[in-house]
């Protein structure tokens, strides 16, 4: 039998406040997103991801993938901005089981309001507290990190 292999004072620090650090920030910009554009933290993720695709458009499923969530949960996001005019559904060509989800321009419009007030939201409340070595530093491990979490799902 193999002994528990604990956390030290310091990987204990480091657990504790990374875990509350996620959670904190994700709520600050969530909250900031709500007020100053009318938009929660989670669908502005999805934006993300169908507004950097070739054509603003991407399969519900990578987007799902992508996001990390449910292809049920990421279907009734997109149905709640689809009824907005910000998304709309369609299926793939070719493969009748698959379907896309492009970006309209109402909602490209959008992601240029939104956008400035994300980034300025993350430069705030992270990216400004950290010298750019440590920027290099936690973007290596964290990149590690995701890396080998990603086979374990």
């Amino acid at each position: 039998m193999t002994s528990t292999r604990w956390l030290d004072e310091t990987q204990q620090r480091f657990w504790r406040a990374m875990l509350q650090g996620q959670s904190l920030l994700q709520t600050v910009l969530d909250r900031e997103l709500r007020e100053l554009a009318g938009i929660a933290l989670a669908d502005y993720e999805v934006l993300v991801i169908v507004s950097e695709s070739p054509g603003h458009t991407r399969r519900m499923a990578e987007i799902a993938e992508e996001v990390g969530v449910s292809r049920s949960r990421l279907s009734h996001t997109v149905a709640r901005l689809e009824k907005r005019g910000i998304l709309k559904r369609t299926s793939t060509r070719g493969d009748g089981r698959g379907v896309n989800c492009s970006m309209t321009d109402e909602g490209w419009a959008l992601m240029q309001k939104i956008a400035p007030i994300h980034v300025e939201g993350v430069r705030e409340h992270l990216i400004d507290l950290m010298s750019p070595e440590e920027t290099q530093v936690l973007a290596d491990v964290f990149t590690r990190a995701a890396e080998h979490l990603r086979k374990a799902v």
